[in-house]
This record gives C-alpha cells, sequence and structure tokens, in this order.
C-alpha cells in the first residue's frame, strides 16, 4: 500500500468537511470547518492548494468556482493518521490513546453502543488473523522447503533448452556429414575409374595388334608363296604365243 502524506489538522479538519458533504467548494469548506474559528477565505484557499499539491484532494473547474473531493477513503487516511497519532503521543500504547479520547467527554448512548459493536467486531477480526497466521505457519514451510528444492528444478529446465537446440542442430550436422561422405566417395571412385579404363584399354591395344599382325603375316606369307605361281603363269602366257608362232610357221612350211 502506497504511504499517504500526513495532513496537518487543519487540513484534516477540510477533509472531513468533504468526507461528510462531499464535492465542495473552498467557500462551502470555509462556512463548515469543525473547530468553528474565524479565518479568512484565502486561508482556506491555501490549506486546499497544499492538499491537491500532496495529492490528497481532486480539483475540478465548474463555471468560475473549483469543486474539490477527497482522493482517499476516510478510513485509510484516518487509520494512518491516528497510528501516527497513538505512536508519538503516548508511545504506541493504544490503550492510553482510547482512555484519552473518553476522558475528553461522554458518549452519547448511541455512540457508546456503536462502539461496542466495533469493539466486538475488532475482536472477531483479529482472532481470525491469529488463526489464519497459526495455519499459514506450516505452509509457509512448506513453501520454503519447495523453494530450496526449486532453484535444482529451474537448473534443469535451464539446461534443457540446450538440449533442444542441439537436437535442432544434429539434423543440420547429419546432411552435412551425408554430402561429405557422399563428395568423399565418388572423389575415391572416379581415380579408380580411370584408372580402370586406361590399363584395359593399353593392354589390349597389344592383345588386338598381335593377332592382327599374326593373321596378316600368314596371309601375306601365302600371297608371297603363291605370288611364283603367277609368275610362272605369266611366263607361260608368255612362252604360249611363241609356240603357236613356230606351229603356224611349221604348217605353213609343210603346205609349200
Amino acid at each position: 500500500m502506497a504511504r499517504i502524506a500526513h495532513p496537518t489538522n487543519l487540513e484534516l479538519q477540510a477533509l472531513t468537511v468533504l468526507w461528510r458533504r462531499g464535492p465542495s467548494t473552498v467557500a462551502d469548506i470555509h462556512e463548515l470547518l469543525a473547530d468553528g474559528k474565524t479565518r479568512a477565505y484565502t486561508t482556506v484557499l491555501t490549506v486546499m492548494q497544499n492538499l491537491e499539491h500532496k495529492k490528497l484532494v481532486k480539483r475540478t473547474p465548474v463555471g468560475r468556482a473549483h469543486v474539490y473531493e477527497t482522493a482517499y477513503p476516510r478510513e485509510q487516511v484516518i487509520a494512518q493518521a491516528a497510528t501516527a497519532f497513538v505512536a508519538n503521543t503516548f508511545g504506541g500504547s493504544l490503550e492510553e490513546a482510547v482512555l484519552a479520547i473518553i476522558s475528553t467527554g461522554i458518549f452519547t448512548p448511541d455512540e457508546k453502543t456503536n462502539i461496542e459493536r466495533k469493539l466486538e467486531q475488532h475482536t472477531t477480526m483479529a482472532a481470525k488473523k491469529t488463526a489464519k497466521k497459526v495455519a499459514a505457519k506450516p505452509a509457509k514451510k512448506a513453501v520454503k522447503q519447495v523453494a530450496k528444492k526449486a532453484p535444482a528444478k529451474k537448473a534443469v529446465a535451464k539446461k534443457a533448452p540446450a538440449k533442444k537446440a542441439a537436437a535442432k542442430k544434429a539434423p543440420a550436422k547429419k546432411v552435412a556429414k551425408k554430402a561429405a561422405k557422399k563428395v568423399a566417395n565418388s572423389a575415391k571412385k572416379a581415380p579408380a575409374k580411370k584408372v580402370a579404363k586406361k590399363p584395359v584399354a593399353k593392354k589390349a591395344a597389344p592383345v588386338k595388334k598381335v593377332a592382327a599382325v599374326k593373321k596378316a603375316a600368314p596371309a601375306k606369307k601365302a600371297v608371297a608363296k603363291k605370288a611364283p605361281a603367277k609368275k610362272v603363269a605369266k611366263s607361260a602366257v608368255k612362252k604360249a604365243p611363241a609356240k603357236k608362232v613356230a606351229k603356224k610357221a611349221a604348217k605353213k612350211a609343210a603346205k609349200k
């Protein structure tokens, strides 16, 4: 709860008028101050300006006049002022403060009844608060024990995102490894193919050449062997006309 600025005695009187009457002008407050002393209008105006500065009242322009209303309920302001009064005047003794207030005058029957009713309510509320505190003590101990163990859970929770991050990065690493393996395998296989093709080509060529030479050589030899027969035939052809010429000559000679 935010602390409220402490009002002076005269400021409390002005606030009391607003709590009882509601939103009022400076003139209304000037007439209804509780102590009944004669004061100038400007004095009350200064009081209201101070209350506005302390944020205890709010001001609203209405025509030429200014209407003031309280910013806090009576109970909240009075409780703070009464606590300060008891602490500063009676050393914090509530009993002495109450007795001092009673000694200032005589209660009317209605006031006495209201006070008795408030005392009963106060006693009941105090008993409930005490019971809540007693019941809350074991709960607080349990909360403290849980709080001590909680940091370990928080630490685990903090580490969990790292695992998730690693899990997210893992697929990328796997893809990179697969790509690297493919490149390595292709690099290894490529030279092997080239080496395999070249030796085969070099070795195959000699075989073909040898086979061709071997096959070709006998053919040439055979041609070489047959070549004399052709020469003989040619020579025979060349000699054949000479014989015919000799025969013709012999026939002609015989006829003559």
